[in-house]
Parts: C-alpha cells; sequence; structure tokens
C-alpha cells in the first residue's frame, strides 16, 4: 500500500512568511519518507470544521506548481480539485503545464465541488447539484478530449470550446481521480471515465466493510460501462489524527490491513497541527515500512 500525504493546514507558528520555507521541508522530508503524492486540498478558505474561514488556505495548482520545482519522485495533485472552480479547457491547461513540469508527476483529482461559502464570497457561480454534476462530466469528458490527438470543438449543454489545441501535450496522461462515494452519480462516472477513485477511510472498525460496500457498486457500474474494474486504483483519505510513534503505526498498519483486503493500495493521510514535517519524518520511521508491504 501507498502513502500520500494531504496538507490541509497552513497555520503555522511562525505565521504566513514560514509557509513557503516549511512547505519546501515537507516536500523534501515526503520523499526521503517514501511518500508516494503530496496533494492539497482545492478550496479558496479553510473548511469551517477545520478552523475558521480566514485562516491561511493555498490556491491550489500554484501550490503544486511550486512543489513540483521542489521534488522529483511523488506525484502531485489535489484532492480534489471542484469543477466549479475552473473552466474546463484551463484545468486540461494547468494540469498538463503541471505534468511537463514536473516530469509526468501530474495527477487529476476532481468532484463536483460542495462549499457555498467561498463560492458566494469571491463570487464563484455555484450552481445546483445536479447541475455541477452535468458540468464534472462534461469537464471529465472535455480534458481527455485534450489529453488526445483531436484538437477539435466540443460541443456540451454547459461548455463549449471551438478548438481543443493543448500544446504542450503531458508528459504522462495524468490519471484521473473522481473523489466521493455518492453511488448513483459519483461512482458512475468513475466507471466511465476515471484512473483512480478516493473514499473515505478512519479507525472505525465498520470502516472496511463501508468501504467493500461502495467498491462493489463501482464494480457494478464498471460491468454496465464495460470498464475494467481492476484497472481503476482504489484510494482512500484516511479522515482521522494519526499519532507518532511506533505504537499508533502499529494500529494503523493493522487498520490498514483491512482496507488493503477489500482492494485500497493507496491511503493518503493529513498533519493536522502546525508541524507538518515532523508527521512526515514519522511517516518514514514508522508508517511507510509497515503498510509497503499491504
Amino acid at each position: 500500500m501507498n502513502v500520500g500525504v494531504h496538507l490541509v493546514n497552513f497555520m503555522l507558528p511562525d505565521g504566513p512568511p514560514s509557509i513557503g520555507p516549511t512547505m519546501a521541508a515537507v516536500a523534501r522530508a515526503a520523499e526521503e519518507a517514501g511518500v508516494a503524492n503530496l496533494s492539497l486540498m482545492d478550496h479558496y478558505f479553510q473548511l469551517e470544521m477545520m478552523g475558521a474561514a480566514d485562516q491561511p488556505m493555498l490556491e491550489g495548482y500554484t501550490a503544486l506548481g511550486f512543489l513540483a520545482g521542489l521534488t522529483s519522485t511523488v506525484e502531485l495533485q489535489l484532492l480534489v480539485t471542484g469543477v466549479t472552480y475552473r473552466h474546463p479547457g484551463l484545468l486540461a491547461k494547468i494540469v498538463s503545464t503541471l505534468d511537463v513540469l514536473s516530469g509526468g508527476r501530474a495527477v487529476l483529482g476532481i468532484g463536483a465541488a460542495w462549499y457555498e461559502r467561498e463560492h458566494r464570497a469571491l463570487g464563484v457561480a455555484y450552481p445546483p447539484l445536479a447541475e455541477r454534476f452535468e458540468r464534472l462530466e462534461e469537464t471529465l469528458q472535455i480534458v481527455r478530449q485534450m489529453w488526445s490527438g483531436d484538437d477539435g470543438p466540443f460541443e456540451g449543454r454547459h461548455y463549449r470550446l471551438a478548438e481543443t489545441i493543448n500544446s504542450p501535450q503531458p508528459l504522462r496522461t495524468p490519471p484521473v481521480l473522481v473523489g466521493g462515494s455518492g453511488e448513483k452519480k459519483t461512482l458512475r462516472l468513475v466507471a466511465k471515465y476515471a484512473d483512480r477513485c478516493n473514499l473515505f477511510a478512519g479507525p472505525d472498525p465498520d470502516g472496511p466493510a463501508m468501504v467493500a460496500g461502495k467498491l462493489d457498486v463501482l464494480r457494478e457500474h464498471c460491468d454496465r460501462e464495460g470498464t475494467d474494474y481492476d484497472r481503476i486504483r482504489k484510494t482512500v483519505l484516511y479522515a482521522a489524527p494519526l499519532s507518532p510513534g511506533a505504537e499508533a503505526a502499529a494500529r494503523f498498519a493493522d487498520a490498514m490491513s483491512a482496507y488493503a483486503a477489500v482492494g485500497i493500495t493507496e491511503v493518503h493521510v493529513m498533519p493536522m497541527d502546525g508541524d507538518p514535517v515532523g508527521f512526515v519524518r514519522n511517516l518514514g520511521e514508522h508508517i511507510v515500512p509497515r503498510v509497503a508491504g499491504l
């Protein structure tokens, strides 16, 4: 099982001047630790369940570009991009640029978006949920077209592109990860368009069974869409604090073994306090070696 680090907290003891140096140190520590993936949220404001909306929050793709210049092995992505935040053609261009400059390490994580407050605050349109899913499906079609040899027009209900020229093309066609666990719409889009899915996990003993149930639904969608279920990489975001030390690592590895048994091959964990560098170093010392064989 691979380990990814999902960066969500930029409230550091020395304030905004320390964000850049700390992010650089996290990037170096992640590669030394054997971390497979570095990700950020795609939000304008901090989430209200994690802190105040006016706490520091970085723009996602700018931050990934910074990390690209400091790393050479980790995959880079947002977990996940909100479909409402960028026009699909621009999004395909942004991810292509990240891929070229990182040497082929970009992943497109994408979802239907949900944080209404930040949309209203910054004047970004926030359509109803059904329309956001329609836009998500068209966006998936557009990025696939732009990363192909077809540079012709795209005509959809919500987006119309006269040309889909995309030069330079990515060095590696970025894997597409659709985030979320909705059984009727989200997992259908995973089956039809995506290379990866991302579900929620935690210390709840019933968590692996719940994830297994979602994967059963995904398999059914794959059967209907004619997609190879085994081709889709199954990942989880571990939505719980992770304590340092060998004892906590052993408990975490035990929990992950149950997720591995239902098909999960990558777990993303979050440093929640003001010491993300220490968090990542603990991963390298105690976590990554324990879960690598799962």
